[in-house]
């Protein structure tokens, strides 16, 4: 298990590296000055200079690489050309709220499309499956800001329920948390759980068909206990690669979602440093969503040699 583990920390490892270089290359192709951007119409040249050469701007670009990873690997992601602040601090301050978001979205998705996907699945061309197979397809068919618009209609202007959009922090107060992100979550959590729901049903119905399940039904055993101990668990090991995806996804944060709920996650966070230019928050953001995604994608390895032993040897 430890050489397993040893040779997935040792990709990812490289993987980031290669990210890093790529994030560095494109984001000298982004066009417009950041330091220009930054002072605004009103500067003078010392000033403009004395910027540049603080943020390292006046370098060749290799060094400047090797300066950005050098300091990239102790923590320190630079300086926000836009507020001054460092950008590790802002993107751990928007972190929970990404969190947040990302949890109550996954629990929508996750109490969406395990039972319609094991119903679908043991109800096969019944009216129950078509039903759940329309309404994963729909799902899946609405764009995320689509669904916004719809429920912000409904619940906002309609009913008055919810408030249309903000952030409220769990801590100052749980009700308003609460209030504020039920319809982003359910906004990422019905499309995460049509896709889930989808996924969920083949892998049952292949489990279903496997040689040890038909073996466990001519023992005798009943309907309820084949069911819970062989096909789920034999329909596991498909269903977390893209539960690993779907969880890294929204952890990286939705940005159109951010954007409309005003949500001061990760996601409009980069969206706001495109907008301004603001190449080390880019650059930080980009980097913190590639290691959420190899995080979680250590995860699901290291989930599939529990469930599925022959998969560590492999």
């Amino acid at each position: 298990m430890t050489r397993y583990v040893l040779s997935r920390v040792g990709q990812a490892a490289v993987v980031l590296l290669g990210v890093s270089i790529i994030v560095f290359g494109l984001m000298q192709l982004v066009p417009g000055d950041p330091v220009r951007v930054a002072l605004g119409t009103r500067f003078d040249q010392d000033t403009y200079e004395a910027l540049r050469e603080r943020a390292g701007l006046d370098r060749p670009l290799l060094v400047q690489y090797f300066s950005y990873l050098g300091n990239a690997l102790t923590g320190d992601l630079g300086v926000s050309f836009r507020s001054g602040r460092p950008v590790t601090d802002t993107l751990l301050e928007r972190l929970p709220a990404t969190l947040s978001l990302a949890g109550m979205s996954l629990l929508i998705a996750l109490l969406i499309a395990i039972p319609l996907g094991l119903v679908s699945a043991i109800r096969s061309g019944k009216l129950s499956d078509y039903i759940s197979t329309v309404f994963s397809q729909i799902g899946v068919s609405i764009p995320d800001f689509w669904m916004a618009i719809l429920l912000i209609l409904l619940l906002t202007s309609t009913l008055g329920w919810l408030p249309p959009s903000g952030y409220v922090s769990f801590t100052e107060d749980p009700v308003g948390w609460l209030t504020h992100i039920v319809m982003p979550a359910l906004t990422v959590g019905v499309v995460s759980g049509s896709i889930l729901t989808r996924f969920v049903r083949s892998s049952v119905l292949e489990s279903m068909s496997q040689d040890y399940v038909r073996t466990a039904h001519s023992k005798g055993l009943p309907r309820t206990v084949v069911l819970r101990r062989h096909v789920v668990r034999g329909a596991l090991v498909p269903v977390v690669t893209v539960f690993g995806v779907q969880l890294a996804t929204l952890l990286g944060g939705v940005v159109v979602v951010e954007v409309i709920f005003a949500w001061p996650g990760l996601g409009r966070l980069t969206y706001d440093a495109v907008q301004a230019r603001d190449y080390p928050v880019m650059q930080g953001a980009v980097l913190m969503f590639a290691v959420i995604f190899l995080l979680v994608n250590l995860l699901v390895d290291l989930l599939y040699a529990a469930l599925d032993p022959r998969i560590e040897n492999r």
